[in-house]
């Protein structure tokens, strides 16, 4: 099933598109809080976007910005602001789409679904995994945090992946160093500690402290 979230503060329009949405088998999401919605959209994962541009605190083309540094997903922005400067800021910005309002909903969910068909039936979702503001791209193997990109070596990136797919729970080492074993190279107790503290250090200076907890005697965990 896809995901399609609606980034939309008009709640009677975002209620009817999620209405109609689901009625086509989209699984749908309402941003709630417009100050953290990159926070939202990392949670839900979604595999396209509906945008407003008129929001509240940070305007459209901010998030539409701020989602592009750490996805690919296609984005459709929706709005009644529909003259040539907004299409073409849109667009610049990195939407796929813009829809005038008003718009009738079956064209909508038309669009939308030719979207996902010429996204996914080619290329497969690239999932974000968010922790306190920092986003792991699967796509790219990178940390993002506060518009700073930090690479991981393979190993590092693979660390950090097994500890946010399992944030909230102990990952023990015998786990991370199986993990290790797909790079097709040795991983003792010794590798899989100096991978850590690596990457620990690079969390550390760009001001993630703490970011992995150590679990003595059990393993690691993000919390």
């Amino acid at each position: 099933m896809y995901k399609l979230i609606i980034i939309e503060d008009d709640y009677g329009i975002a209620n009817a598109i999620k209405t109609q949405a689901e009625s086509w088998n989209l699984e749908t999401h309402i941003v709630e809080d417009f100050r953290n919605v990159l926070i939202e959209f990392a949670d839900f994962q979604p595999h396209i976007v509906l945008l407003d541009i008129s929001l509240p605190f940070f305007n459209g083309y901010h998030w539409c910005s701020e989602i592009r540094k750490i996805s690919k997903v296609p984005i459709i922005f929706i709005s009644s602001a529909a003259d040539n400067m907004n299409i073409v800021m849109a667009v610049n910005m990195g939407a796929d789409d813009f829809i005038a309002k008003p718009f009738d909903q079956s064209v909508l969910i038309a669009k939308i679904q030719a979207m996902l068909r010429r996204t996914y039936d080619f290329a497969e979702s690239v999932p974000v995994l968010e922790h306190r503001g920092a986003f792991l791209n699967t796509g790219d193997n990178t940390l993002s945090y506060n518009d700073e990109k930090i690479s991981l070596t393979k190993n590092e990136y693979r660390i950090l992946l097994c500890l946010m797919e399992n944030k909230g729970k102990v990952v023990s080492r015998e786990k991370l160093m199986e993990r290790l074993w797909q790079t097709d190279c040795f991983v003792d107790e010794n590798t899989l500690t100096v991978n850590i503290n690596r990457l620990r250090k690079k969390l550390d200076s760009a001001s993630l402290n703490d970011f992995i907890t150590t679990k003595f005697g059990v393993g690691y965990i993000i919390e």
